[in-house]
């Protein structure tokens, strides 16, 4: 396991893709797999950055393992923002035009689709937000 705390602002978004991505290269991810999960980091890191701290300021952790024998990537996206569970949101309504879609959302039905596995749990005063991929 690896893992790396950067300010939780938009401007850490690439270094959080560069960490991850530096991993998936190490254990010869396919492309296709690590493009889905650098779009699930931007996602997610850019709603901890918007969302979690209000106007304040705060951290966010992007935490990598790697289970070889099942070939799944499992990451986590800790931060002691405010407790928010992505998950219980509405769903977008993907069948209406961008125009008449209600704005937010969409980033986290991505994610949803794109990954094997996305779960939520508020403990010891931290959100943690865990996705997994089989490669």
């Amino acid at each position: 396991m690896k893992e790396i705390t950067l300010k939780a602002v938009i401007e850490s978004i690439p270094q959080a893709t560069s960490f991850v991505d530096e991993q998936l290269e190490a254990i010869e991810c396919p492309m296709k797999a690590q493009m889905q999960l650098d779009v699930a980091i931007d996602e997610l890191f850019c709603n901890i950055a918007s969302y979690a701290y209000g106007a304040g300021e705060g951290k966010a952790t992007i935490r990598f393992d790697y289970d070889p024998a099942a070939r799944r990537v499992i990451l986590s996206f800790i931060d002691e923002g405010v407790p928010f569970n992505p998950l219980e949101s509405d769903e977008p309504d993907v069948s209406l035009s961008a125009e008449e879609r209600a704005i937010g959302g969409l980033g986290i039905f991505l994610v949803k689709k794109t990954m094997d596995s996305i779960k939520y749990r508020y403990e010891n005063g931290q959100n943690i937000l865990t996705i997994e991929k089989q490669i």
